[in-house]
């Protein structure tokens, strides 16, 4: 049983199409303005970011400009989703990671199999979508996108403390859904369904991602640490990003999650041990732009794809699963914040409202939409209503969050 990722590779390869078959340096040049464009735009207007770019894209579609890169599973997968997870887990400090590891866990693992239930749940009786679509989506959409989360909380200089559990839930929940979303398309493609094996299949998945990444990135570092030039330890790090994550691909574990344990690996192990100071500093601010380069690339195809989508047709089940989506999330942070209350890892009242209104979702989820088995009555429901989600995830928590960060900083100071 494997997790999406090789799969959607595969039918890529298949296709013979990553999204990128007409695309040449004008068109790049063009979107990586624009992107630039909304950058000033929206930080004097103090938008999130990541808004400003879905709006953009919207407004190409709606001009009649065709890019020539098509948002598909194997484009994400392939090319952006590595570097941006990579980058994100090299600010996340063992030590810090290690005190809240307990909360943590809890909220990226139990929460996103409690979220997923209670949407498949309420698309399967409210919806009347059958087992098998709900449990896709519920899977695909459970989980918190760290691509838009990450995104806003370095906008919002939200305080380190909010930010790292945010953040780091994020992406450890961005790989259980992952997960989860390859068990239910492998149980849909007959795969055994007993709990043995498939208790069996997430530990191999899971414990398998991490193992990757930790080898690849731990070799690369050995490597790294024989050499005083920073442009070969930049390189070396990007072969970890890309390597660990194509790996993990190539033997059908958690390929997120092998992206997450080398980042990790990388930020905490490098910068003053195997790699220069200088090579440090270089390699932070390197994954700083090809971070920010993902990012726009993204979400302007998110935003032209937006535009593209029949969402009046499937209003009904859209309202249906924003309303599931953020109930999903509620069970999901509440009650496993309350079950820490009188211990070390208790958070505020002010940070559990964060974790669940903060929750935004993004490329992940609509990645695995777009790779939903095309045989299911409920596909296109399916891919609209998660494009609907995302929207109402960025348009709304995304514009909104910000003030209840601020409001948190000021209770805070």
């Amino acid at each position: 049983m494997q997790n999406p990722a090789p799969s959607l590779m595969g039918r890529a390869g298949a296709d013979g199409d990553a999204g990128m078959d007409h695309v040449n340096v004008v068109t790049l040049g063009l979107l990586l303005f624009v992107a630039c464009l909304v950058a000033i735009v929206t930080r004097r207007l103090g938008w999130p970011y990541t808004v400003g770019l879905v709006l953009a894209g919207i407004g190409l579609s709606l001009a009649g400009y065709r890019s020539g890169i098509t948002l598909t599973p194997a484009l994400i997968f392939t090319f952006l989703l590595p570097p941006l997870v990579f980058e994100a887990a090299l600010h996340l400090k063992w030590h810090r990671f290690r005190e809240r590891a307990p909360l943590i866990l809890s909220l990226a693992f139990i929460g996103t199999l409690l979220a997923m239930g209670v949407v498949a749940a309420g698309m399967h009786w409210l919806a009347g979508w059958g087992w098998q679509a709900a449990l896709l989506f519920g899977s695909l959409i459970a989980a918190t996108d760290p691509v838009a989360v990450i995104a806003m909380m370095k906008e919002q200089q939200a305080d380190p403390r909010v930010r790292f559990l945010l953040e780091a839930e994020s992406l450890l929940n961005d790989g259980a859904a992952a997960v989860l979303f390859g068990l239910c398309a492998a149980a849909i493609a007959g795969a055994p369904t007993d709990a043995g094996t498939i208790a069996q299949s997430l530990l191999v998945t899971v414990a398998g991602g991490i193992a990757c990444g930790l080898i690849v990135a731990g070799g690369l570092l050995a490597v790294a640490g024989r050499s005083d030039d920073h442009l070969v330890e930049l390189t070396l790090s990007v072969l970890a990003a890309y390597g660990s994550f194509l790996f993990a691909e190539r033997l059908g574990v958690s390929a997120v999650l092998a992206a997450v344990a080398a980042g990790m690996l990388v930020g905490n192990a490098g910068p003053g041990r195997s790699l220069t100071e200088r090579g440090g500093e270089a390699l932070e601010r390197f994954w700083d732009f090809a971070a920010f380069l993902a990012n726009s690339i993204i979400f302007l195809l998110i935003g032209s794809r937006e535009a593209e989508q029949p969402l009046g047709v499937f209003i009904v089940p859209a309202a249906i699963a924003v309303l599931l989506v953020l109930l999903g999330r509620a069970v999901a942070v509440y009650p496993i914040a309350g079950l820490f209350a009188r211990t070390r890892q208790a958070v505020d009242g002010m940070t559990q409202h964060i974790l669940f209104w903060g929750g935004l979702r993004g490329a992940l989820g609509l990645a695995l939409a777009l790779a939903a088995p095309r045989a299911l009555p409920e596909h296109d429901a399916l891919v609209s209503v998660a494009f609907a989600v995302v929207a109402f995830s960025l348009f709304v928590q995304g514009v909104t969050t910000p003030w209840l960060l601020r409001r948190a900083g000021r209770k805070g100071g």
